[in-house]
């Protein structure tokens, strides 16, 4: 005869309840078993081994990483620290009745991803080439996502590849991005970031910054910028580029032989005449390439200027005959001409000075040959007679009639 569920030999027993975890590389996870009816029996936890961890109150393996953290007739919890990936698997919990009721807790270990690596281009590139990166994490599990970003702007991957690890339970994920490259890539930054659900809030990114090289550009700026006849000027051959042009060739348009071959940008004019007058041409070159720099310089007197127009916003003009260089400057790799800058005229102080102390001295040059020829003048008019003691006037031929002296 088999004894049924309403005899007093049997009666029911509840089936124990647990829940699944999931815990990163690292943590601890905390392992709940309830029952309602225990009847009598203790509860066991068992790991994936089923080796037995706890039964009841006592400790039933040797590792100090598992805890009891609650017994009692109807639960028993404990807890696993510094949880590795080979804790992953399914824990089951038993309640020793007749017949032995067990639930099952799947415990799963997330692998944290390693902060990802870029590779490709840490040397520079030139502009107009296609760069290609490569971003690469291992140790996630499950498998990562990476994601780019140049500057603020997404990036779309060309590819990802997922390998699993040596160790079986990790994977190393790879994506690559290809893009052509300006020079206003120039210092601009690359991220990759990695996103995974063992992170959580945090993020890890890896960021490379970008060298483009690219063409050289050049203008000329005179200092002074307003230059004056007879002062010293110095034009100054401003490049710019990637690298940095290096090397600066000085010409005159219509001359055969160059000024200046050197590493120096600025060539000087110690006393400006107006012989300087002409366009002068600086090169500039770098391991990119070369451009041209072109600055029109005009020295000649105001008076051989035309008359000036009024603008909306007047400027002063110079004195008559005073010096004055006109100057204007062009860059050869400009699509359009750029536009004549005429120089303001400044008065010569000393031009001025020179005048004045020639007419003082025109004046008493002057002055000293007008007092001479009234002083001759006045002796030969004044050439007359004279009366001696007992001699009267008319003792003497009279020509014209002179004033009557006294002879000594």
């Amino acid at each position: 005869m088999v004894p049924s569920l309403s005899s007093p030999f049997l009666h029911a027993v509840s089936q124990p309840t647990t829940s699944d975890e999931t815990v990163v590389a690292g943590g601890t996870v905390v392992l709940k078993c309830q029952v309602e009816d225990p009847d009598d029996s203790s509860l066991q936890w068992s790991n994936p081994a089923q080796q037995t961890l706890y039964f009841g109150e006592k400790r039933a393996l040797r590792d100090n990483r598992i805890q009891l953290v609650r017994s009692t007739p109807n639960e028993l919890t404990i807890s696993i620290s510094d949880v590795v990936l080979s804790d992953e698997g399914e824990y089951t919990c038993s309640i020793f009745t007749m017949p032995v009721r067990t639930a099952k807790a799947l415990v799963t270990v997330l692998g944290i991803p390693q902060k990802p690596q870029i590779f490709g281009h840490e040397q520079p590139i030139d502009e107009e080439k296609i760069a290609r990166l490569t971003c690469r994490s291992s140790g996630s599990k499950p498998a990562a996502q990476l994601r780019w970003k140049k500057g603020n702007k997404e990036l779309k991957a060309e590819g990802t590849e997922v390998v699993e690890d040596s160790n079986g339970k990790t994977f190393t994920v790879s994506s690559r991005v290809e893009f052509r490259v300006t020079k206003e890539d120039n210092d601009a930054e690359v991220t990759c970031t990695v996103d995974h659900e063992s992170l959580q809030n945090s993020e890890r990114s890896t960021t490379q910054k970008l060298q483009v090289h690219y063409k050289p550009t050049a203008k000329i700026e005179p200092h002074p910028q307003y230059p004056r006849e007879g002062e010293k000027l110095q034009l100054q051959c401003d490049g710019q580029g990637n690298p940095v042009p290096q090397e600066f060739l000085w010409e005159k348009e219509g001359s055969d032989a160059p000024l200046q071959l050197s590493s120096d940008s600025i060539l000087i004019f110690p006393f400006l005449n107006k012989s300087d007058s002409g366009t002068y041409i600086c090169t500039a070159t770098s391991s990119m390439g070369s451009v041209i720099a072109k600055y029109n310089l005009d020295v000649s007197d105001l008076s051989q200027l035309p008359t000036p127009h009024v603008h909306s916003t007047p400027a002063p003009l110079p004195g008559p005959s005073q010096p004055i260089s006109h100057a204007s400057m062009a860059t050869a790799s400009s699509s359009t001409p750029a536009p004549i800058q005429d120089a303001s005229p400044v008065p010569s102080t000393s031009s001025t000075y020179h005048a004045v102390i020639g007419g003082v001295v025109a004046v008493i040059v002057f002055l000293l040959l007008s007092l001479l020829i009234v002083l001759g003048h006045y002796l030969i008019r004044h050439k007359g007679m004279c009366i001696r003691h007992g001699e009267t006037t008319t003792a003497r031929p009279q020509q014209n009639p002179p004033e009557v002296v006294m002879c000594e």
